[in-house]
């Protein structure tokens, strides 16, 4: 098999798979949405693992968990970390991948009882390539400083299980409306933002409908962003309340 150039990777809070005022379920337009960006990899937050309660009022609620629904045909590996768990079901990240996911791990970043958060590390084996890819999809707090902690917390996590020498993609909603993240990251880790990199600010993905605040992200390092996309305008100002953005990298050998 011929060696892997180039890697699409998209990033969306799916908001649970309904529409922005939460009184439709959007979560087959969702699917058709991101399958029509044909990314090799997909990070995903706020995904229903289960759900009792919605399952008996929709009737298009699907058999399987939402993130293997999405996966389908088009990535046959995914990862799911289930994070915030309750009476009816369960809510966490996903990673969806068009290559073999090797090792997964869900790291739990929760710092207080009513905000439950995570970070979910996958390695991924790109064709042709020596060295896996460090694949880690995030959602952050609402609050800055639990934000700190969280994000020192994943700068550990990637200090002590992803060598620098390897490939690094961290994506996600990072709830950082007043831009603090990015330095911390780029000092600490070495990375940077696509979108920042290639159009000089982050991506403004919220509400969907008006875009304000620059809270989604993708940080790479190892690899070279050829551009990076915000995802605005129909469909996808009516499906969640974020929107999804994208970006294309090359491998830097």
């Amino acid at each position: 098999m011929s060696a892997k150039q180039h890697l699409t990777v998209l990033s969306y809070n799916i908001h649970k798979g309904f529409s922005t005022n939460n009184r439709n379920f959007v979560l087959r337009r969702i699917r058709d949405a991101i399958r029509a960006v044909r990314a090799d990899l997909v990070f995903l937050q706020e995904v229903l693992g289960k759900h009792e309660g919605h399952e008996k009022k929709h009737e298009d609620w699907p058999d399987q968990p939402q993130f293997e629904f999405l996966a389908d045909e088009l990535w046959p590996h995914f990862a799911y970390g289930k994070n915030s768990v309750y009476t009816s079901g369960h809510h966490g990240n996903a990673i969806l991948s068009r290559f073999p996911i090797l090792f997964w791990e869900n790291i739990d970043i929760t710092t207080n009882r009513f905000e439950k958060r995570g970070l979910l590390h996958a390695m991924v084996e790109v064709p042709g390539k020596s060295e896996p890819l460090h694949a880690v999809c995030v959602h952050m707090g609402l609050f800055e400083t639990e934000r700190r902690q969280q994000i020192q917390r994943l700068c550990s996590r990637i200090e002590s299980h992803v060598p620098h020498s390897e490939p690094l993609i961290i994506g996600g909603d990072f709830n950082d409306w007043r831009l603090r993240v990015s330095r911390k990251l780029e000092t600490q880790l070495e990375v940077r933002e696509a979108f920042e990199q290639i159009h000089g600010n982050h991506a403004r993905t919220f509400p969907s409908w008006l875009p304000a605040l620059h809270l989604d992200r993708i940080y790479y390092r190892g690899l070279v962003a050829k551009n990076a996309n915000c995802l605005t305008g129909m469909p996808w100002g009516d499906l969640s309340d974020h929107a999804a953005i994208t970006s294309d990298f090359f491998f830097r050998r």
